[in-house]
């Protein structure tokens, strides 16, 4: 049965970043308003078989713990913002552990020890070297416990087994095949192409007051000043902790933390660092802040704790309370949802909850941003309305000309096309019926559909687009025109290169390793979102429209999807 799971994860061993931060401070105080209140008492049942309370909390666990080890952190707002639901994640894995369950998928303690003690590899430079130490030094400080641990790397083995046996039919790929897939992925071709673009005809706009007019009048939701609101808030700015966080980090081994975060993100990580030392001064930096921002979200904490028990509940009440510890409370400019508050980088959070307030809530939980960490009650509301056209002349002018040159490069690409298609009926190459028509072409790098970029040439066109026009048009034809944002293209292809026999011989293994994988992946995901959709039926995430979500990867299975969030680990 063991003989298909693959060797021990690499990934499992190089992600783990080297200082974990507690990431529940916010999300899950008792103020933040979220509870189990819209889940009820049912829990549904997966195949036939009845899901309990004690079942879903202890699975939502693995899924943090998984989150953990597939990240290198502990699931935050930031994760949910992704894409992270413990709650729908957590019955889409208890689906996969009920499937080992009725396939007989059995991993014995001894596979479990030796896998959880190479999970732990990346922990000994901090003196961590046995699972037991793990789970005391870095889980129950997060409450997880060692059954948790077990469970996971237990469950997670299975999941792997589940991956190789489902999906076997998809590894089956012949040496002929192989190479004929290698080839088309990597033959590459040799292009001409000219580019039609919208700035190069902005100068043949002409500009009349009645056309202006007639623009702003057919576009006018373009223009609508959206819904705005203002806010009063109190900020903890994060420079005000750090002090206390690097006297808190330098306790530690923090040099060696430097180092370890310096070779895992690479020399390239920081572009404006011109040595190794300015790198590292800059992780030095980020670390000091990330530690100082989990400080900042303390105090905020204990500011808004008692804030929200206070009554009655009235808009005063953040003024008067902010005076009773000596902070200030700042009004913001008006803002909308898109583009937030303009006086500082705020995260998307906050604009979200300055328009969720409501008169029975009018104040938000501590909203983490890049320079501090925020708690805000919104003041005041601004309908939606159309601003008259003097006040937003000048832009409806400039977007005006661009829009005119954007059909003017179009035009102009539609008729080169006919005229080319009778050059090249008369002999005549790309390059002289380009210049004849006074167009300048450009010969592209070679590129194949493996490329990943072409530089600065993706700034005319999108790459993908490129691709799909090269590889659909036959050597010594060219392309018909093809509209792009800036404006158009037209693409000649020469040549196909030949290929690199030597770079065959040597990425043809790897390459079939990669095929294989990514079909057995692809067949075992078409099995999960079949019998998932079934066996899912019966539980509350099946009210949600996403279907169920096959796992991202052999070596990392991730379903994932929206919905009601999880309770915090720290409540075992």
């Amino acid at each position: 049965m063991f003989g298909t799971i693959r060797k021990h994860q690499k990934w499992l061993w190089l992600i783990i970043i080297a200082v974990i931060i507690i990431s529940f401070v916010i999300f899950f105080s008792p103020y933040s308003r979220v509870n189990d209140g819209g889940r009820g008492g049912n829990y549904g049942s997966i195949n036939g078989e009845r899901v309990t309370q004690v079942v879903i909390q202890q699975t939502e666990r693995e899924v943090y713990l998984r989150h953990f080890f597939s990240t290198g952190r502990w699931p935050d707002e930031e994760a949910r913002r992704s894409g992270f639901d413990a709650f729908r994640e957590a019955y889409q894995w208890l689906f996969l552990v009920k499937q080992q369950e009725a396939m007989n998928v059995y991993i014995g303690p001894d596979l479990v020890a030796q896998f959880a003690r190479e999970m732990i590899r990346p922990f000994e430079r901090r003196g961590i070297s046995t699972p037991q130490q793990f789970v005391d030094q870095v889980l129950k400080p997060q409450g997880f416990g060692v059954d948790d641990f077990e469970r996971f790397v237990r469950h997670y083995l299975g999941v792997q087994e589940l991956i190789s046996t489902i999906g076997i039919s998809g590894k089956l790929v012949t040496p002929a095949e192989a190479e004929s897939l290698f080839i088309r992925e990597h033959q590459e071709l040799a292009t001409e192409v000219v580019f039609f673009t919208a700035s190069n005809y902005l100068s043949q706009v002409n500009i009349a007051p009645e056309a202006i007019a007639q623009f702003y009048s057919n576009r006018l939701a373009n223009y609508r000043i959206p819904e705005r609101v203002q806010v009063n808030y109190v900020k903890f700015d994060v420079t005000n902790f750090t002090a206390k966080a690097e006297g808190e980090l330098t306790k530690t081994n923090f040099n060696e933390i430097i180092e370890e975060n310096y070779r895992r993100l690479g020399t390239n990580y920081f572009a404006d660092a011109k040595s190794p030392e300015a790198a590292k001064a800059k992780i030095r930096e980020e670390l000091i802040k990330t530690r100082a921002l989990v400080f900042a979200r303390r105090a905020a904490a204990e500011f808004a704790s008692p804030l929200f028990d206070m009554q009655p509940v009235k808009l005063e009440n953040l003024d008067n309370f902010a005076k009773t510890k000596g902070l200030k409370v700042q009004t913001s400019k008006p803002f909308d949802r898109e583009t937030g508050p303009t006086e500082f980088a705020a995260s998307q959070d906050f604009a979200k909850a300055a328009f969720s307030r409501t008169d029975e809530e009018p104040f938000s939980a501590p909203i983490v941003g890049e320079d501090g960490v925020y708690v805000l009650a919104t003041i005041k509301r601004y309908a939606s309305e159309n601003p008259p056209l003097e006040q937003v002349r000048d832009t409806v002018t400039i977007d005006y000309r661009y829009n005119q040159a954007l059909m003017l490069a179009r035009q102009a690409g539609f008729a080169f096309q006919a005229q080319l298609t009778n050059a090249l009926a008369q002999g005549k190459s790309f390059n002289e019926a380009a210049t004849a028509a006074k167009l300048k072409p450009v010969t592209l790098p070679a590129f194949s559909l493996s490329t990943r970029s072409l530089g600065e040439q993706e700034e005319s066109v999108n790459l993908n687009q490129l691709k799909q026009l090269a590889f659909s048009t036959l050597v010594g034809k060219a392309s018909p025109f093809q509209m792009t944002a800036e404006g158009g293209v037209i693409l000649y292809v020469k040549a196909k290169l030949p290929m690199d026999q030597n770079k065959m011989k040597t990425d043809l293994t790897a390459f079939v390793n990669f095929v294989r994988q990514s079909r057995q992946n692809e067949a075992f995901n078409d099995w999960f979102r079949r019998e998932g959709e079934k066996g899912l039926r019966n539980t509350p995430i099946a009210q949600s429209p996403k279907q169920p979500t096959g796992p991202s990867g052999p070596q990392q299975p991730r379903p994932s999807g929206p919905g009601a969030s999880a309770p915090a680990p720290k409540s075992k």
